[in-house]
């Protein structure tokens, strides 16, 4: 089999998750060099540790306001204009609330009524003030808290499609723990998986095959603990404090640029099903695929994509169905 129809696949745990990348020729050192930019990146990044550009900004709340690299600065302001969007389920504020919530580690539990309602006042995205001529950042009271969890690995995504392009590369897939970016078309194009909710196998609902483009899924099931019989996921209401509780399972997100993915599958997350479609009529760029609990697959639409469903238990639905 040649170089140009066989797949490398290279592998890495990087930001916690495992990191998948594929290229059509086998070049190790390239995979390396792939894997190191995504260190540096998360290095920037982080809030999982006690060093980074992003935990300087927050040990400096209420102090003084804190300089960055412009990549940090940039991405901050990205995720500051998604939170102050009208009614966003998008907040890069929500720090505070993560970390007690603690959901998908250790001592995970649910939060006293007086804790939320103490924390959602540390959660206003209006608290973080930005300079653009300093490329600076404060938050205005001790306690407030970013964190770009929700729009790192999408942001980190973009900047390997971006690299590998630069080295030449027209033909590959970086998966980084859910976030897939792709470049080019091989023959058939890139075919990516739609999880079934809560399995256990690895089971899909269906397939979707792109050419070019993001894929970014969020599940309530990616990480979450029962208490009394309830779920509580990860994907927290920046209005209530508490988890999302709507129709979804799932949104899956197709786009040219994998941070779009990361924006918008939370946006829909808030917005639900009916509203994330009528949002979406005006970007024709960006797509969903909504996975209800009543196992629904809904398709905003299809333009950039091919669906096919796999399982019978669910039903597919949507506007090119």
């Amino acid at each position: 089999m040649s170089d140009t129809t066989r797949v490398y696949s290279y592998s890495a745990v990087l930001m916690g998750s495992p990191i998948l990348l594929k290229l059509f020729s086998h070049d190790e050192a390239l995979a390396a060099r792939v894997f190191r930019l995504i260190k540096q990146y998360e290095d920037l990044l982080t809030v999982n540790r006690a060093q980074s550009q992003v935990m300087d900004i927050n040990h400096a709340a209420g102090q003084h306001p804190v300089s960055v690299s412009g990549p940090v600065y940039a991405l901050i302001k990205c995720a500051k204009a998604a939170s102050m969007l009208p009614d966003s389920a998008f907040n890069l504020a929500i720090g505070p609330l993560v970390k007690r919530w603690r959901i998908g580690f250790r001592g995970d539990t649910v939060p006293p009524m007086e804790d939320i309602v103490r924390l959602l006042a540390l959660t206003n995205p209006e608290q973080v003030l930005l300079n653009d001529a300093e490329q600076s950042v404060y938050l205005t009271q001790p306690g407030v808290e970013i964190d770009l969890g929700a729009i790192a690995k999408g942001y980190i995504a973009d900047r390997v499609r971006d690299f590998l392009r630069k080295e030449g590369v027209v033909q590959g897939l970086i998966n980084l723990g859910g976030n897939v970016q792709t470049l080019g078309t091989p023959e058939g194009g890139w075919s990516i998986g739609l999880k079934k909710p809560f399995s256990t196998s690895g089971a899909m609902i269906g397939t979707l095959d792109i050419a070019n483009k993001s894929v970014v899924t969020s599940g309530v099931y990616e990480r979450f603990f029962e208490h009394n019989g309830q779920i509580y996921h990860h994907i927290l209401d920046p209005r209530t404090g508490y988890p999302l509780n709507n129709e979804l399972d799932s949104v899956t997100i197709i786009s040219e640029d994998s941070i779009d993915g990361d924006i918008w599958t939370t946006l829909m997350y808030g917005m639900g099903v009916e509203k994330g479609c009528a949002a979406l009529r005006a970007r024709p760029d960006i797509e969903a695929i909504f996975v209800t609990k009543a196992k629904e697959v809904v398709l905003s639409s299809s333009h950039h994509y091919r669906f096919t469903l796999l399982d019978n238990n669910y039903r597919l639905t949507g506007s090119t169905v």
